[in-house]
């Protein structure tokens, strides 16, 4: 009797020692890794034509009141193109591209500013200078020039207020066609990654919202009746095609 009471404990014992071999082991979970604590500081904002305190602090996270403060400013309504504004703790710049309800808009127009240089400021005095009455594209992509960050998007007066644009005569593209400028000549440049990046937000979220289908998506140069090479012949056009069709 004692040896079979002997015999049963040692195979309950084996039995529960290989149960222990043969257990799943529970993965251990991943660490959460650390996000980066998002960089601020005191910058000095250019104002844009058409900008207004709301998009600023839109632009940088900042409240509104902070940068009324910060400036003095008796009438926040009423800013200057080409003022200078203090805007305190702001964080890195991100789009502000509104969308409005409309059913005009049925094009996009890529276009390049040949020239080396340039923002929607300086494009607003050009084009003022020609008796129009404000810079003549909706939005204008920056690179890294005069005072602005390369891939930074500027929205002009045009687009704020929904009025036609003065970017493309042919094919009476300005009264239905959404235009964006990317500062540059790229005849003889690149254009950057950056603003490339900025292109392809802004075509994807205009053209979403407008229901606008990628055939009516072209450069100022593809449009019947027009006699330019803009956006010049280094404008990477498979590249771009390629990455609207992604964001489908």
């Amino acid at each position: 009797m004692k040896k079979i009471l002997l015999g049963i404990l040692l195979l309950a014992a084996a039995l529960t020692l290989s149960s222990c071999v043969t257990a799943p082991i529970q993965p251990i979970p991943p660490q959460p890794v650390p996000s980066r604590p998002v960089v601020r500081g005191d910058i000095c904002h250019v104002v844009a034509p058409g900008e207004t305190i709301w998009r600023i602090s839109k632009m940088y996270d900042v409240p509104m009141e902070s940068i009324v403060r910060a400036n003095n400013l008796k009438d926040a309504t009423q800013l200057e193109k080409g003022q200078r504004l203090a805007v305190p703790n702001a964080a890195p710049i991100v789009p502000v591209v509104t969308l409005y309800p409309s059913a005009k808009w049925k094009y996009i127009i890529i276009h390049h500013s040949a020239t080396d240089e340039g923002n929607s400021y300086a494009f607003d005095n050009s084009h003022r200078s020609k008796g129009w009455n404000s810079v003549g594209y909706h939005f204008v992509i920056d690179n890294g020039t005069q005072s602005k960050q390369d891939g930074q998007i500027e929205a002009g007066p045009r687009w704020i207020k929904q009025q036609d644009g003065s970017h493309c005569r042919a094919g009476n593209m300005n009264t239905k066609a959404i235009g964006i400028c990317l500062v540059g000549n790229f005849n003889k440049s690149h254009v950057s990654s950056k603003q490339m990046d900025s292109l392809i937000y802004v075509v994807n979220r205009l053209r979403h919202y407008y229901k606008i289908p990628a055939d009516r998506i072209m450069g100022h140069g593809q449009v019947a009746g027009a006699t330019t090479a803009c956006p010049g012949k280094l404008f990477p056009w498979s590249e771009f095609k390629s990455r609207v069709r992604q964001g489908s």
